[in-house]
């Protein structure tokens, strides 16, 4: 069937488009706000997230080309460093990169869904949702996740037409208060928003299934791009269109920026535009998150019932849905955002910097994975003296990822 020969470009650059529009930005602005005081120093630090993002995402696209295969930094850094590298890694995307990251959405969903539902039900419900789409035919996942994005983009083109037309763009541009600010403060922006920006690389998790490696690339530079206007947009809609005060240091700043802005039936679109996105953020984490676990299966560093296969993928989905349920009874949103921006934004700067090792990139090609490294490692090591203890649980993940390293290689050899 034509259908399983690979997946094109727009079905990567919807992909690339999901995983980025998730929980984050639709939640980390209220606290921006807070710790930056200015709703003008909000948009510079998510400006300046964008193009550290975009220099990340061709990046990737290098990197993709030079090793064109599914599994990510696990595939990159265990080719380009060391296996041991490639397998932290991987067991960082195991951890935070899907598990974390689909737990803070579903989570999230939670805060914006209308009425009053049971907690944790709809967390899990997107969650076993996600894996029974993706634990079944691959194109089937697939299409329904690019239908479930087009419809997103849509509705958040409205959402944008509806508050510019009523926003008074004028009287909230002044606001400040006092607050931390200060460059410390600005790095601790810019890891947090960092998280919102992560997916910029999920087309290359599923890179060995798609028609070409020019393909991938050229999807995570056009996703990315698309995704960074929109965050441009909508977060100037939420830090503008309502009083400093209603939005500051609040999880569900854009339902509450809506009320202002259009009342309370403004703000109930407003909620259910937001539940679709994260739902299909959790969706297509759930479709690339097992190609990572795939490939490891494939090494044999861990049990070969999750390679994927075409008609066997459920073993790999199943892990994925299950560590993800574990975490949506053990976090919180505040709790997981500091340690996912600052875990995946590490992840993601060694990947970039192995670049340099080995076959080098050469002229103007080298500048956006030197800059995006830069900044990266400049923005982690300022919060991290600005606050000590972000680094914990990140230290804490990398330490059990080395433990599991050495007990896989001192088990006793499976067999097929």
């Amino acid at each position: 069937m034509v259908r399983e020969k690979g997946f094109g470009f727009w079905t990567l650059t919807f992909l690339v488009v999901a995983n980025m529009i998730g929980a984050g930005v639709f939640t980390t602005s209220g606290f921006t706000l807070a710790s930056l005081g200015d709703p003008s120093l909000v948009l510079l630090a998510w400006l300046v997230g964008g193009l550290v993002a975009l220099c990340g995402a061709f990046s990737y696209g290098l990197l993709i080309q030079r090793i064109p295969l599914s599994g990510g930094e696990y595939i990159f850094l265990s080719k380009a460093v060391h296996p041991f590298v490639g397998f932290v890694a991987g067991w960082v995307s195991l951890l935070a990169g899907f598990s974390g990251a689909i737990a803070f959405a579903a989570v999230a969903l939670e805060s914006y869904l209308p009425g009053n539902l049971p907690a944790k039900l709809p967390a899990v419900g997107v969650i076993v949702l996600g894996a029974i789409l993706h634990g079944v035919k691959r194109w089937f996942g697939a299409g329904v996740q690019n239908t479930a994005v087009i419809l997103k983009l849509l509705l958040l083109v409205i959402f944008l037409g509806w508050g510019a037309f009523s926003i008074d763009w004028g009287s909230r541009s002044s606001e400040t208060f006092e607050s931390e600010s200060g460059i410390l403060a600005f790095a601790q922006a810019l890891v947090w928003i960092s998280l919102s920006y992560s997916g910029f690389n999920a087309a290359v998790y599923v890179a060995g299934e798609a028609t070409a490696p020019r393909v991938v690339a050229r999807a995570l530079v056009t996703g990315t791009t698309l995704t960074v206007g929109l965050y441009l947009f909508l977060n100037a809609t939420f830090v503008l269109g309502a009083p400093a005060s209603e939005i500051t240091g609040q999880a569900d700043i854009a339902a509450r920026a809506a009320k202002w802005i259009g009342g309370a039936g403004f703000e109930t679109f407003t909620r259910l535009v937001i539940s679709l996105a994260l739902v299909t953020s959790v969706l297509s984490m759930m479709m690339a998150g097992p190609r990572v676990y795939g490939k490891m299966a494939e090494d044999g560093i861990i049990p070969k019932i999750f390679i994927l296969r075409a008609a066997r993928v459920w073993p790999a989905v199943l892990l994925q849905m299950s560590l993800a349920l574990l975490l949506v009874f053990l976090g919180s949103l505040q709790d997981l955002l500091g340690y996912l921006g600052l875990t995946l934004s590490l992840s993601a700067a060694v990947a970039v910097g192995s670049l340099f090792l080995g076959k080098r990139v050469r002229g103007w090609s080298a500048l956006p994975p030197a800059l995006f490294v830069i900044a990266t490692l400049g923005a982690v090591i300022l919060l991290i003296v600005h606050d000590p203890r972000q680094v914990l649980g990140t230290g804490i993940t990398l330490l059990l990822g080395a433990a599991a390293y050495y007990f896989s290689r001192s088990a006793p050899a499976r067999k097929d």
